[in-house]
């Protein structure tokens, strides 16, 4: 199930927390022929890669042509390989694959924030939560256009990518996150986490967050059915939210750009995440402002969500601008924030939603 290949790194690309990007000349199956390509390393795994370092790789990203994450991996340098590691933790993430790790779980027994870990809420905190890891840096910007002190702390979920390290957004934004928690098979954060609900409390009591935000990695999975896609934890983690005590806020997935008709309006997925997957209330932020026969879409669509869930209406004044001035590129499914606004508006109104409840919550402290 893997196409294993043998390259040669031939030179240096860029480099992020995490990851280095190399050009790498690899031998094809036929014999001596050989093409190039990029190639990624996940560098806390397999070392940093040199020039003339042969490497071993995993190609199927990268004969699929996949959009995100077309790489060639590089799954070990053999003839380099790193110093071993006797770091503490015994938690496996990627079990029982061929490069599964063990990280330190901020959960577990020998975790230096074990006694925080006991906390059995997280206080009413807001929780923003997306379909999409595109939508993070749209958030952020809404919490900050109104509360540029607040504490964000972002809990990716195991949905997209695995390793947080693959996100260029997160290295963009590290100085406005207090935190990012990976949890469940998800890895590369500052802080692992068992699954959401300690991911959740972590955020709380570890990054001493005042707003988190939970969303998958880069690279959503989706097959076109009902019930066949990665955001489906969306739903799971309003539930959770809920459980914990917490205030769960449901960033919509608004779009006229998608040319597909099962996103246009408000996306099944949102539609299905908060329609049938939760199963607790919800505030579900409408930012205001649309084109009107948007505006109507969006409306009918989410009538019947509104029997559970708090349809809120959010104001976008500055929200356009705050965004524009994040220190990352807004991009969803390859359209930026001009060619798809109304998406990155909902997120934004989410965010900014998120610091009136703030508000509130220091105003009755």
């Amino acid at each position: 199930m893997l196409r294993w290949r043998y390259g040669t790194v031939t030179k240096l690309r860029r480099s992020w927390r995490g990851c280095a990007e190399v050009e790498v000349s690899i031998v094809k199956r036929s014999g001596d022929d050989r093409e190039t390509a990029r190639a990624l390393a996940y560098t806390e795994m397999v070392g940093e890669p040199r020039e003339g370092d042969r490497v071993l790789l995993n190609c199927n990203a990268l004969a699929k042509g996949l959009g995100t994450g077309g790489y060639a991996l590089i799954v070990a340098i053999p003839d380099r390989l790193p110093e071993d590691v006797d770091g503490p933790g015994h938690i496996v993430k990627g079990r029982y694959t061929p490069q599964q790790a063990m990280v330190m779980a901020v959960d577990e027994d020998d975790s230096p924030h074990r006694e925080a870990m006991r906390a059995e809420d997280i206080g009413g905190m807001p929780v923003v939560i997306a379909d999409l890891h595109s939508a993070l840096p749209a958030i952020v910007a809404g919490i900050h256009a109104d509360q540029p002190d607040a504490r964000v702390a972002y809990v990716m979920t195991d949905g997209g990518a695995l390793p947080a390290w693959f996100s260029l957004t997160l290295d963009g934004l590290s100085d406005a996150l207090s935190g990012v928690v990976t949890v469940g098979q998800a890895f590369g954060g500052d802080h692992e986490a068992t699954n959401i609900h300690t991911g959740l409390i972590a955020a709380r009591r570890v990054c001493e967050a005042d707003i988190a935000i939970v969303a998958q990695g880069p690279g959503n999975l989706g097959t076109g059915t009902t019930w066949g896609f990665s955001g489906t934890v969306c739903g799971d983690a309003v539930n959770a939210v809920a459980a914990l005590a917490g205030t769960p806020i449901g960033s919509l997935r608004i779009s006229d750009a998608d040319a597909r008709e099962r996103h246009v309006g408000v996306s099944h997925h949102s539609l299905t995440a908060y329609g049938r997957v939760a199963l607790a209330s919800a505030d579900l932020p409408v930012p205001q402002g649309l084109d009107p026969a948007l505006a109507v879409s969006v409306r009918q669509q989410l009538r019947p969500l509104s029997a559970m869930h708090r349809i809120v209406d959010v104001g976008v004044g500055g929200l356009v601008e705050a965004m524009r001035d994040l220190p990352v590129k807004l991009s969803t499914m390859g359209r930026t924030l001009d060619e798809d606004l109304p998406y990155f508006l909902a997120c934004a109104a989410a965010g900014r939603h998120a610091a009136s409840l703030l508000t509130t919550l220091r105003s009755r402290a």
